[in-house]
């Protein structure tokens, strides 16, 4: 974690683009020194603010660098919140080299550390934690539905809703100040939580609503699991090869050919997927067969979705011990005599492709609904849920016992507002201020 403290009057530059050759290469710059290092660069140039201006950039020798588009941000309208540079120059290595040392040339400049441009805009308050974790979801991404919430986490319209409920803590601990300053001149008796209580609930259930969003966050960004199991010899490798496009699983006729679990993590309409060929299932004397039906077993019991694959005239069913959603799949429809009769199954065959575009479809539908109400209300991390967690419990003793003395209720209140404000960084972060700029790049 770089210091916080001794070089935050620093300039920092940093190539915000990936290294290696490329059309452009884009360098930022923030910091006190930016109009020195302007002057030096290009001397004489005229940079409006926020406007893209082409400018000839020169070494310490007067040599020509490269002609580059150069924008210019004057503080507090830049997204640390400091004067900042966007160097856009042409982005061979030899010109990002030069340029770079160009700016190393200037005094207390130095290259970022990672995750620094956006330390600098939390500090000065252009961006809160759950913004900041929210971008740092965005370069984690993998998906269009990781990459959707990521980017609602980011927008704020999280924070502004922590900070709703955190307000109607704020006014209920007004509301109980306001009774304990009149029971110190009238008779305590009088006293009552009745004005209060409906806040607290009210704050309750926005934390509830947000809560109940953030499971799905989690499960969008671990993916869902479909485990692909059935007995064996009916396809279950082939259909995994053909929903990775490869070639990732032994293809045998003969039975037990598949002996432990293959993973090949997809993306279907947006959702990440792992999708597992598990060993087929039957009673088995071979000890090895059984371990990794056993292990089949286990991969389904843990599963969100269960492909369970037949062929034949009489497939067998699902094992019980799966308790989780089965999607029946008739295989090898292309050497069948006819279509299977059950309205629930989809007849596919891995081998020609015949049907899978529909299965698709329908496991599509079902990460639809495994993961709906991921939107801009679920927490991202661990970390914000603890804290909101942490509320929720204090405002359920509030409830809990509205007989509760309005000294208990006033400091649960505190409590309850603290933790809200660990979430967006109000208080309390010191503590996890490393662990999340460590997920950053150089140049954010």
């Amino acid at each position: 974690m770089f210091s916080t403290t001794d070089r935050a009057s620093d300039t920092i530059y940093a190539v915000s683009t990936g290294f290696g050759r490329s059309a452009v290469a884009i360098i930022r710059v923030s910091g006190p020194q930016c109009s020195a290092i302007l002057e030096r660069l290009c001397p004489g140039a005229t940079l409006r603010d926020r406007e893209a201006t082409l400018v000839t950039l020169r070494n310490e020798d007067h040599s020509v660098i490269d002609r580059s588009l150069v924008i210019r941000f004057i503080a507090p309208r830049s997204y640390t919140g400091e004067d900042m540079l966007e160097l856009q120059v042409t982005g061979g290595r030899a010109v990002v080299s030069a340029a770079l040392r160009e700016l190393s040339r200037g005094s207390q400049t130095r290259p970022a550390e990672a995750g620094e441009f956006a330390w600098r805009a939390f500090a000065n308050g252009k961006l809160d934690l759950v913004e900041i974790e929210g971008l740092a979801s965005i370069l984690e991404a993998e998906t269009e539905a990781q990459l959707r919430h990521a980017t609602a986490m980011a927008s704020g319209a999280l924070s502004r809703r922590i900070e709703s409920a955190r307000a109607l803590l704020l006014r209920a601990t007004s509301e109980v100040e306001t009774l304990l300053d009149f029971s110190d001149v009238e008779d305590a008796a009088d006293v009552n939580l009745n004005s209060v209580l409906p806040i607290v609930g009210k704050a309750k259930a926005v934390l509830g609503e947000i809560l109940r969003h953030s499971t799905v966050s989690e499960r969008l960004r671990e993916g869902m699991t479909v485990v692909i199991a059935g007995p064996p010899n009916v396809g279950k490798s082939t259909l995994l090869n053909h929903l990775a496009n490869r070639d990732v699983a032994i293809v045998s006729p003969i039975p037990g050919t598949t002996r432990d679990s293959l993973e090949v993590a997809a993306e279907i309409e947006g959702f990440p997927i792992t999708f597992i060929d598990t060993a087929g299932i039957r009673e088995t004397a071979d000890p090895i067969e059984a371990q990794g039906v056993s292990r089949a077993l286990t991969r389904g019991a843990g599963a969100d979705l269960i492909l369970w694959l037949f062929d034949g005239e009489a497939p067998a069913p699902a094992p019980n011990a799966f308790s989780k959603p089965v999607q029946r799949v008739r295989t090898k429809i292309d050497a069948a005599s006819r279509q299977p009769a059950e309205a629930e199954t989809i007849a596919i065959s891995a081998q020609t492709g015949a049907g899978v575009d529909f299965l698709v479809a329908k496991i599509a539908e079902f990460a639809g609904e495994h993961f709906s109400g991921a939107g801009n209300l679920a927490l991202g991390t661990e970390r914000q849920r603890s804290a909101a967690m942490d509320a929720v419990s204090a405002l359920d003793r509030i409830l809990s016992k509205p007989d509760t003395p309005p000294e208990m209720v006033s400091e649960e209140l505190r409590f309850a507002a603290h933790a809200l404000g660990r979430v967006t960084g109000r208080i309390g972060v010191e503590e996890v201020l490393g662990e999340i700029f460590s997920r950053f790049c150089i140049g954010k």
